[in-house]
């Protein structure tokens, strides 16, 4: 792939390039599996409302044999519940920006695709993965009190049943079950991930983009509804026992 434009972020582990029409960011966080910090999903945000004229269209893909494993749960360990909440409504608005760019988008999931991260995918258009794809939703182990605009992405690719049942028993879907219950458009090999996920950029890319563009738009009207008012986003009490849980690698004590 010849690279025309590249943009990192030194303190976000991210980059984003452009080649040809197509635009793909990377998260690239080894040492944290690829989890998002604050200044990481603005950084998404900013970069989907300032695609270069030419990008046609959008690639999300983790480096190493991640996507991304979500928020960073060490960041939230600084913060208050205030803050906390203020940290899910910038990851809202950032996946919210990619779910209503008007051009095609396609996750690429090597990887884990846990809590917000799962949801990023869904925000995409399409998703291809490997066999080492999976994903899941473990709020219920941080006290984390998911919001409408998480529930409905989940509803429209799960259902209701399967939508309660990821959050209440933290149920993860691998790879193949992902694909037969169609959270994965496709699944090939690790090998042959970015190659296929080219090759159908490439495919997207040859049609015709009144077409592709119309059909984005009819889905999203026959999809979208208004959502009830948003409340916060964690439990004050469960949310700062479950993070420090997971900091502290024990089991969390909940109410």
């Amino acid at each position: 792939m010849r690279v025309i434009v590249s943009r990192l972020d030194p303190n976000s582990s991210m980059r984003l390039q452009t080649s040809g029409h197509m635009g793909i960011v990377t998260f690239d966080r080894p040492d944290r599996r690829n989890a998002l910090t604050q200044s990481m999903w603005k950084q998404l945000e900013d970069w989907c409302t300032s695609l270069p004229p030419k990008v046609e269209l959008f690639i999300l893909r983790g480096g190493g044999r991640e996507f991304t494993a979500g928020s960073d749960i060490k960041e939230f360990a600084t913060l208050s519940q205030s803050q906390a909440n203020q940290a899910f409504e910038q990851m809202e608005r950032a996946i919210s920006t990619v779910e209503n760019l008007d051009i095609p988008t396609v996750a690429v999931v090597n990887g884990p695709a846990y809590g917000a991260g799962f949801v990023l995918t869904l925000a995409c258009d399409l998703r291809i993965g490997s066999q080492y794809a999976s994903f899941g939703m473990p709020v219920g182990k941080l006290g984390i009190t998911l919001q409408p605009p998480f529930i409905e992405r989940m509803i429209s690719h799960l259902g209701p049943s399967r939508t309660k049942e990821m959050v209440y028993t933290a149920k993860r879907y691998d790879a193949q079950t992902a694909l037969q219950i169609g959270l994965l458009n496709e699944l090939t090999t690790e090998e042959r991930l970015d190659e296929r996920a080219f090759e159908v950029a490439r495919s997207i890319l040859g049609q015709s983009k009144a077409s592709t563009s119309a059909v984005k738009r009819s889905v999203r009207s026959v999809l979208t509804e208004e959502h009830p008012k948003v409340g916060d986003w964690v439990d004050e009490f469960d949310f700062l026992e479950g993070v420090r849980a997971f900091n502290e690698k024990r089991s969390a004590h909940f109410r």
